[in-house]
């Protein structure tokens, strides 16, 4: 009777003991593993493709708000990059607008696909990001200012939510609503969480941005990857390293680490001439995880497409571009516009951007390598 009772209590015992690890009651879903990771890559085709915003729009908010939606605009300028070979798009949403309303904005959003799939590309979504005004506001947005480059862009989420842990659950419910709502839609390509988090807005809005924007963003970004996860989707999620010294891990920023330690797939900026992109790519290339540039080509600078193109082809990197068509961004624009606006002459050299407004391209030797990079447009004829 003793050894009985004895055992009981071991039984019970035990059973608490389980019951009470928390990461078996409710184990969180874990970063993709390498090998799921490469091999999702393998069944998609090479990428490549542009960072969108409609001509018509002057930054997130009125791409999607629904008085200033463009959904005919949106068509004939993704079949312009359906044109010259290109299959995805890197596209930008907001917190605010899945506040204002969220059914609207996921209607919006399923719009947006349609047209997307029917000219066979598939978007990978940014979710926040920490560049320019840190003062978003819904409604009308304000016109461009003339002759500077990225003038009406805004991040989300804004400076106040940001630093109002208050509002964390509202951004919560954006990232699994929206993550949610498409987690299982084969038409998106995956899901970049945050768009480089820590940028201070150095020449723009660096005295309107929070002292401690850094640390703050630090302790939330594993939280959104968190989020994201909680919703099981089927595409990627990933956060892309856009500065510093990636060649070692001794040598990464803390931002940098979380970064790479939690995306399933390794996403980065280079807005650099060809050896240093082809350096970058070889320093991320030990995580032996697929690569996806998701900024790059600022003609100004040394990065063009003739010079960075055929080494994301070599290195099989998907390629994403800053700006399809030219419009109210103005991101043709140098980024020392800040400093000197271009108010009396377009500048000798487009900084972003592969179409004018009118869907003619800025250089037809581009148009032509993208064409004959992917394997994919049509005849250059218009």
């Amino acid at each position: 009777m003793l050894n009985c009772q004895i055992k009981k209590s071991l039984v019970l015992a035990a059973i608490l003991a389980f019951a009470s690890v928390p990461f078996l009651q409710a184990q969180a879903p874990a970063r993709w593993p390498e090998k799921f990771a490469n091999d999702w890559y393998a069944r998609q085709p090479w990428l490549a493709g542009s960072n969108y915003i409609p001509s018509s729009a002057i930054n997130e908010l009125e791409m999607w708000q629904a008085d200033s939606f463009d959904p005919r605009r949106i068509d004939t300028e993704l079949g312009w990059a359906e044109s010259i070979g290109l299959n995805t798009m890197r596209v930008f949403l907001h917190d605010l607008l899945w506040q204002q309303d969220a059914k609207g904005f996921q209607k919006r959003i399923n719009t947006f696909l349609q047209i997307a799939s029917k000219h066979h590309i598939r978007p990978l979504f940014v979710l926040f990001d920490s560049c320019w005004d840190p003062d978003p506001q819904l409604g009308k947005q304000r016109a461009p200012r003339p002759g500077v480059h990225n003038s009406g862009w805004v991040q989300s989420p804004g400076a106040k939510a940001l630093q109002d842990p208050a509002q964390y659950p509202r951004l919560e419910a954006y990232v699994k609503g929206v993550v949610g709502a498409f987690a299982k839609d084969k038409r998106v390509l995956g899901w970049d969480l945050w768009n480089e988090p820590g940028n201070g807005n150095g020449g723009s809005y660096a005295n309107q941005e929070p002292k401690n924007k850094l640390e703050i963003e630090l302790s939330l970004l594993p939280k959104v990857f968190e989020w994201a996860r909680s919703v099981h989707p089927t595409q990627p999620l990933t956060s892309g390293v856009w500065k510093g010294d990636w060649s070692a891990e001794e040598k990464l920023a803390p931002m940098e680490k979380i970064q790479l330690e939690m995306s399933d797939v390794i996403s980065f900026h280079n807005y650099e001439k060809p050896e240093e992109f082809e350096k970058h790519v070889q320093w991320l290339q030990r995580y032996h995880r697929p690569l996806i540039c998701t900024e790059y080509m600022a003609r100004g600078n040394g990065s063009t497409f003739q010079g960075t193109l055929p080494i994301a082809k070599k290195y099989d990197v998907a390629a994403i571009n800053w700006g399809l068509v030219a419009g109210k961004t103005q991101t043709y624009l140098p980024w020392d516009s800040w400093q000197h606006p271009y108010t009396d002459r377009e500048p000798a050299v487009w900084f972003h951007e592969i179409f004018r407004t009118d869907g003619q391209p800025y250089s037809q030797e581009e148009v032509e390598l993208i064409k004959k990079t992917t394997g994919r447009g049509v005849s250059a004829s218009r």
